[in-house]
């Protein structure tokens, strides 16, 4: 089995286009280069994982605007050197003036859309929520960093201010985004000069971007909540029938949780709990999967895609019923995760037939996300996931700080009385999932993916090719992937046409896709104390890896006489 291609006993073949970097000091990897270089920077200047975590969710921002901003929510998994997890989340909330009934939805419309009347909950400032990013980070650099921010957003800074080259996935990002970025000034001017997408290789300058970065790195996180950046955001708002407020900003705090812990075929899965669904529904597909032999069934064969495809059905029906703010509702995580409700689900599955699913309790999100991976040699790990939601978010800039915006209330229910109904207060509901795997103790993979929905059931195949299917980690991101929550089977083109013909024969009704979810990235730790970060084809991604070493003691230099 190579790195740059693989095939199992079935006969299925697929080629990494990309290769694995590595380290043994430190990698990061990231969806775009310049920021994994951000935070190699800081490895090398003698700073830790979290270090160069956030110093690259700072140049995320500036590179990857379309994905991630500090108007945005993040959901960060830390491991220390010291083996103790913790998980930082920082997701978007409704504002404290949000009512349940504030959007018109769309009559008719299935339980499942969330579209509404002129589209306020998805673009323009009615479409914003309360932003946690940046206190996420500030929060995880100030407890678990050891550089100070000024140090670590210095990348981000100089990019926007000089500029950076334009990617082939961005231009294209910013065309699909185009009818609605046209309609606000300051975007259009931006990223549409002349009506039309900037084109990769051209440059991208974001000059008042840089200086509030600067103010920022000067005043702390206070200078959008609370400062003079947040009284600009709020004054947008206000002029244009946006809700979050300067209280909203100052009184947002960042919360602390405890993992999910699941067990799988030996191996220990840790993830990020509720509101975020997917350590709870990870750990439960697992439990499912455990009693079949997914190794014998073989990778992207008829049988392994239909037992995916019926575990994810089942997913998504208990996450309709049981997913939210745990602030705002009882989730039953014991009960989902738990080995004997897993067998209670798996008793149903045909092997012959696809079918339709609903929850066994009884008790809309955005696709445009990024991730990134950081770990340095001191055993120090970070795997986070941050967003703007949608492509683009809100889809405007905000005068006077150069900001684009979340569109979270799209992915609260508009109609009141439903679990996802908005709430002050109420905080998003995340598919974001930042896991790591471990094997007696010890840490083997980190990774996670933008995607939305399709985060968890991609994260989940990933860990299912690692364990059961043997592959290399750039093998495992790279996989054709399908995902599904109910009628429609999503398939990638890398599943052979046999397959789908032999799914189809089992009631599955296909859609082949380009993509099913984003860019995976993630770091594999070997037995050698090295490592390996890993960015896949469905981004920008990029993985750099630090080696070396300072020299050795008592060395000097001495020039001859």
């Amino acid at each position: 089995m190579s790195a740059s291609n693989w095939r199992d006993r079935a006969g299925t073949l697929f080629a990494c286009e990309k290769k694995p970097a590595h380290g043994s000091r430190g990698v990061v990897a990231s969806n775009h280069p310049l920021a994994s270089a951000a935070g190699m920077e800081m490895l090398a200047g003698g700073g830790n994982a979290v270090d160069a975590a956030v110093a690259t969710q700072f140049a995320l921002t500036v590179v990857e605007p379309m994905m991630v901003g500090l108007i945005g929510g993040t959901t960060c998994h830390i491991r220390l050197a010291d083996g103790s997890h913790r998980i930082i989340d920082g997701m978007s909330a409704v504002p404290l003036a949000g009512k349940p009934d504030m959007y018109r939805p769309i009559p008719g419309a299935a339980p499942e859309v969330y579209d509404v009347e002129g589209r306020e909950n998805a673009v323009g400032p009615k479409a914003v929520a309360t932003p946690g990013s940046l206190l996420a980070w500030a929060h995880a650099l100030r407890t678990y960093g050891t550089m100070s921010l000024a140090d670590v957003m210095q990348p981000a800074i100089r990019h926007a201010a000089r500029g950076f080259t334009v990617t082939p996935y961005l231009s294209d990002c910013i065309q699909s985004a185009a009818p609605d970025l046209l309609k606000d000034k300051l975007a259009a001017k931006r990223l549409l000069p002349n009506g039309t997408q900037l084109k990769a290789g051209e440059k991208l300058v974001q000059a008042d971007y840089a200086e509030a970065l600067e103010l920022i790195a000067r005043d702390g996180e206070g200078a959008l909540h609370g400062g003079p950046l947040g009284d600009l955001l709020v004054e947008c708002m206000q002029k244009n029938g946006g809700l979050v407020s300067k209280r909203d900003l100052t009184e947002y705090k960042v919360v602390e949780r405890t993992p999910i812990r699941g067990q799988y075929r030996g191996w220990e899965l840790i993830g990020p709990p509720p509101p975020a669904a997917s350590g709870v529904h990870i750990t439960q597909m697992l439990n499912i999967l455990e009693a079949y032999d997914v190794t014998a069934m073989g990778f992207g064969t008829v049988d392994m895609l239909h037992l995916l495809a019926e575990v994810l059905k089942i997913a998504f029906a208990d996450r309709g019923e049981a997913s939210g703010d745990p602030a705002f509702m009882t989730v039953p995580v014991e009960r989902i995760t738990s080995k004997e409700y897993a067998k209670e689900r798996r008793a149903e599955i045909d092997m012959a037939q696809a079918r339709q699913w609903t929850g066994g309790l009884l008790i809309n999100e955005g696709a445009d996300t990024t991730h990134l991976t950081t770990a340095d040699g001191m055993g120090n790990v970070v795997c986070t996931t941050q967003t703007i939601n949608s492509l683009f978010g809100a889809r405007f800039v905000v005068p006077g700080i150069g900001m684009v915006p979340n569109d979270y209330m799209g992915t609260f229910d508009p109609r009141p009385g439903k679990a996802l109904s908005i709430a002050p207060g109420k905080r998003v509901t995340t598919s974001m999932s930042p896991f790591m795997a471990l094997r007696e103790g010890r840490i083997r993979y980190a990774l996670g993916l933008p995607g939305g929905r399709k985060i968890f059931p991609s994260v989940l195949q990933a860990l299912v090719n690692l364990i059961d299917h043997g592959m290399e980690l750039q093998e495992a991101v790279e996989a054709p992937r399908i995902w599904t929550e109910g009628p429609v089977v999503e398939v990638e083109h890398g599943i052979p046409p046999a397959v789908r013909m032999g799914l189809e024969a089992r009631g599955h009704k296909l859609q082949i896709m380009p993509t099913v979810a984003g860019g995976m990235n993630g770091i594999q730790f070997h037995d050698d104390g090295t490592m390996s970060g890993t960015g896949c084809w469905r981004a920008d991604g990029s993985a750099v890896g630090l080696g070396g070493g300072l020299a050795r003691a008592g060395v000097r230099f001495v020039l001859p006489r």
